[in-house]
């Protein structure tokens, strides 16, 4: 686009979830005119039946997992007859009304935060007339908005596959499993990558059998082979069944639950299957392709690394994109669409310093180059790996499973990445991520004090081991 007055424009942005309400937060504070459609909920399915929920959901599991753990340092519970108490119940119902009730207060949150900064918000569907046009459906009259520049983040919805459809009450994706009204007595859980893992762990940690169908040689295969294996085998010494090479053909529900059948004739019944097989990009039917905008194969968005699609002043973000499906870079993608588009200072996005975490328990925490770049010499990096099983923090917290690892440069001895596998990994890998956005070399965090003892002194240490020698 040419210049842009900001403070005379007209911003439309289609989807209210990270990448289209921060987006919008930037806009308005910028001075433009902004106007978010949104068919759901404002927060989108990341707020209401995605990241804020199913995090939720893990965290009640993990609260019960303490009691493990308190009961391994000592502390032991009665009740008021002063008889133990070995095992704490979850009732499901209630747990699922507390996350939603949480994922409905964030989502009203978010919606007062735009109207403080005078964004309108309208609740209905949109798609695009034309590069400047956008037409809004909802429970009213159709209202047609016109636009100086549009963003486009209306996100992705759980793959469903002919074999194995969802019914929302045996076979569910994971947007549909918080109207479970009671807890599923054996999970058959398909597909190992971050939502299945994730999942597959929160049930277990709530009291069901949980049986974990993964096509690949391990769980979370696209992620830390060492971390993955870490992962693979808590679930394991905590009694989740871990199919690995075992791809699902199709589910089917039977009589009092569900049979999973592989690809090799194997079949895996149970009370409940979920299905974590991957998301779709919303990006179908909402006028994209008839004003001319590229889509992927897979249907994906096409953008550069300031947000813009290939018609001009039309933009795009979040999982509708495929650049990477975390929250946090679909704010990115937004914040930087919107300074790009209103004429502000804008840095391109940098996918090398993204920090992710997977929430299983123990997390699992990256940032920058990973072991895959080192082991294939596309990153010439030495690695140090501690286990945080040595730490006296760790030792005192009953942890047992767990490691910090670093890359640093050869030569420069400049942190390049980062794994993290503990409880609250999500935390930790903040100073790892500040040493890679900021090319920080080994002495410089090593220097840096830490608490003694903490988690974090490990990272030091595991700095101060790098220490490159002339």
């Amino acid at each position: 686009m040419g210049a842009v007055n900001a403070r005379s424009s007209r911003v439309v942005i289609l989807g209210g979830g990270p990448g289209g309400y921060e987006a919008a937060l930037v806009a308005a504070h910028l001075g433009a005119d902004v106007t978010v459609v949104e068919r759901t909920g404002i927060g989108g399915a990341a707020v209401l039946t995605d990241c804020v929920p199913s995090k939720a959901l893990i965290s009640t599991a993990d609260y019960m997992s303490d009691f493990e753990t308190a009961a391994d340092l000592g502390v032991h519970l009665e009740d008021h007859e002063g008889d133990e108490v070995s095992d704490a119940v979850a009732d499901l119902p209630e747990v699922n009304r507390r996350v939603l009730t949480l994922a409905r207060a964030q989502s009203a949150d978010i919606r007062t935060r735009l109207g403080e900064v005078g964004v309108r918000v309208l609740d209905g569907a949109g798609s695009l007339v034309s590069p400047t046009s956008v037409r809004v459906e909802g429970a009213g009259a159709a209202e047609e908005l016109t636009a100086d520049v549009v963003l486009v983040a209306t996100g992705a919805s759980p793959r469903v596959m002919d074999t194995a459809v969802p019914d929302g009450e045996r076979i569910l994706t994971w947007q549909q499993i918080y109207d479970l009204r009671e807890l599923p007595q054996r999970l058959v859980v398909v597909g190992s990558g971050v939502t299945g893992a994730e999942l597959a762990q929160a049930y277990l940690g709530l009291g069901s059998e949980v049986v974990l169908v993964s096509s690949r040689d391990r769980v979370l295969p696209g992620e830390d082979p060492d971390a993955a294996a870490v992962i693979e085998d808590v679930f394991r010494k905590r009694g989740m069944e871990v199919l690995g090479r075992s791809r699902m053909a199709a589910v089917e529900r039977t009589a009092d639950g569900v049979v999973v059948r592989l690809e090799d004739g194997r079949e895996v019944t149970g009370t409940h299957a979920l299905l974590a097989v991957g998301s779709v990009p919303l990006t179908r039917g909402i006028g994209l392709e008839e004003v001319g905008v590229d889509l992927q194969p897979s249907g994906h968005v096409a953008v550069d690394r300031v947000s813009r699609t290939s018609v001009r002043g039309v933009y795009a973000a979040g999982d509708c994109t495929g650049v990477l499906p975390l929250a946090s870079v679909a704010a990115m993608q937004g914040r930087i669409a919107m300074s790009h588009a209103l004429g502000d200072a804008v840095a391109p996005l940098q996918l090398g310093v993204v920090s992710a975490n997977i929430f299983t328990d123990p997390e699992i925490a990256t940032v920058g180059i990973t072991q895959k770049d080192v082991d294939e010499e596309r990153v010439d990096a030495e690695v140090l790996m501690l286990p945080l099983s040595r730490n006296p923090r760790a030792k005192m917290l009953g942890i047992t499973d767990g490691f910090v690892k670093l890359f640093a440069q050869k030569g420069s001895g400049a942190v390049v990445g980062g794994v993290v596998v503990a409880p609250r990994a999500s935390e930790l890998i903040f100073p790892v991520t500040l040493a890679v956005q900021h090319r920080l070399n080994v002495d410089q965090v090593a220097s840096t004090f830490t608490v003694y003892p903490s988690l974090s002194g490990s990272i030091a240490e595991a700095a101060r081991r790098l220490h490159p020698i002339a």
